[in-house]
């Protein structure tokens, strides 16, 4: 069983400044519940957007941040230099792998291509088998209910199975996100440990 303190959250966020604040708000205070709960926040290690407000809000209050980021991203001065510690990669699918490898449940803030691919990866993963873990999507705004659309038509129209609904959880605000990856992994006795 893992404790509390061992449990990482990989979180997908947009890198993006260009967005409302209600945006950046949220993801601080995800990023304060992480802290709160004592889990680990890992994220791709951005110095912007939702990505810095994630990591803002839990180190603001003693959590642990891990960033990690493939080179060419740190060689164009991406990196936030503020985080817990970094892990450099050679590319972006690399990235990925390592950030799937160290943590226990994926959350998806909103952001624009980057997080949605990262999502959908996350999403297929999950579906074939490759991961085992609870994918909670942060809905600040209602910004997955479009894509959330996209994907109930997908099972509408038998492209995905019905029990294929269950990939993902919607959450409304922060807390309901934290406390929706708490339920999940509190399901899993004992903790199951990623495949990937």
């Amino acid at each position: 069983m893992k404790t509390q303190e061992s449990i990482g959250i990989c979180v997908f966020a947009a890198s993006s400044q260009q967005v409302p604040a209600a945006y950046i708000a949220a993801a601080q205070e995800f990023g304060r519940l992480l802290a709160v709960r004592g889990w680990r926040c890992v994220n791709g290690a951005g110095s912007q957007g939702l990505m810095r407000a994630v990591s803002d809000g839990a180190l603001d209050h003693g959590g642990h941040v891990t960033g990690v980021i493939p080179r060419f991203m740190v060689d164009h001065g991406w990196c936030y230099d503020r985080l817990t510690d970094v892990v450099v990669t050679d590319t972006m699918h690399s990235r990925k792998h390592h950030m799937h490898s160290i943590t226990q449940a994926v959350a998806a803030l909103p952001g624009g291509c980057g997080t949605l691919e990262e999502l959908m990866e996350a999403l297929t993963w999950r579906q074939l088998g490759v991961i085992d873990k609870p994918i909670v999507l942060l809905n600040t705004g209602g910004f997955f209910a479009p894509l959330v659309a996209m994907l109930t038509r997908c099972l509408e129209q038998g492209f995905m199975k019905p029990t294929h609904a269950a990939l993902w959880t919607l959450a409304g605000t922060p807390a309901e996100a934290v406390q929706a990856i708490a339920r999940e992994l509190q399901a899993e006795q004992p903790m199951i440990e990623s495949k990937y």
